[in-house]
């Protein structure tokens, strides 16, 4: 198993086994340093994968540094192999990362928007950077509760880490609720995009999918996370120390 100070690249491949046998699989490589992508440069970028296509209200890149929307440019090869896809298509889904194997039959939308959230993340957009760390221990098609439950913990950790610093910490969610708000922006323009780019709608409904869990934490993130309270309750007890 590769341990977190590897420096090989971090391996992680999406399978997918249709009913009538075909197959589609691709390979991620993120950067063991960075967490970032190690795109394959298509031949020729798309007129829909420009900077200028449907940016974001709120993108601070500009299109002489940055010609190309980075989460579009990475996705450009996934929209192309699934554009005449329909979402509620069954499909087989086997995740290989360099742990373990995740495997479950599932809709297309799912499969889809699992990986795309994993692009996402990794493809150099400034308001993905924060999830880079659950990329890194990435989770095929966890559910809204799991994702709620990992983002959480991923922001705590990183409020943990700015305390060593001596810097504020926000124990409240406060930036995560930032963080989401930013991230509906990002889905509204790229699910525009992507109108524009496929022929059916199974990558829209994935990012779609993706944007619900994003709306979960506009705002104060507060009630979906009390529903997790009971999971903590050993915690509100002292911590049993041996008897001497």
């Amino acid at each position: 198993m590769k341990g977190l100070g590897n420096m090989e690249p971090i391996s992680i491949y999406y399978c997918f086994k249709f009913a009538d046998e075909t197959e589609e699989i691709f390979q991620f490589q993120l950067d063991p340093h960075t967490y970032e992508l190690i795109a394959n440069t298509p031949e020729q970028a798309v007129e829909w994968t420009r900077l200028d296509f449907h940016q974001c209200s709120h993108c601070p890149l500009s299109a002489d540094a940055h010609p190309y929307c980075p989460p579009a440019f990475n996705l450009m090869n996934i929209v192309k192999r699934f554009r005449t896809l329909l979402p509620y298509q069954e499909v087989h889904l086997d995740v290989i990362t360099n742990e373990r194997m995740f495997s479950q039959d599932t809709k297309v939308q799912a499969a889809v928007g699992s990986m795309i959230g994993l692009v996402m993340a990794t493809s150099g957009c400034p308001y993905m950077l924060y999830f880079r760390p659950m990329a890194r221990f990435h989770l095929p098609l966890a559910s809204t509760t799991e994702t709620i439950y990992r983002s959480a913990s991923m922001y705590l950790m990183a409020q943990y880490f700015l305390y060593k610093e001596g810097k504020k910490a926000d124990l409240d969610l406060q930036g995560l609720a930032e963080i989401y708000e930013n991230i509906h922006t990002v889905n509204a323009a790229l699910a525009e995009r992507l109108l524009a780019a496929s022929q059916r709608d199974s990558s829209v409904d994935a990012v779609v999918q993706l944007d619900i869990y994003a709306m979960t934490f506009l705002g104060i993130p507060e009630e979906p996370l009390e529903e997790m309270r009971p999971f903590f309750e050993s915690y509100f007890q002292p911590i049993i120390k041996k008897e001497m």
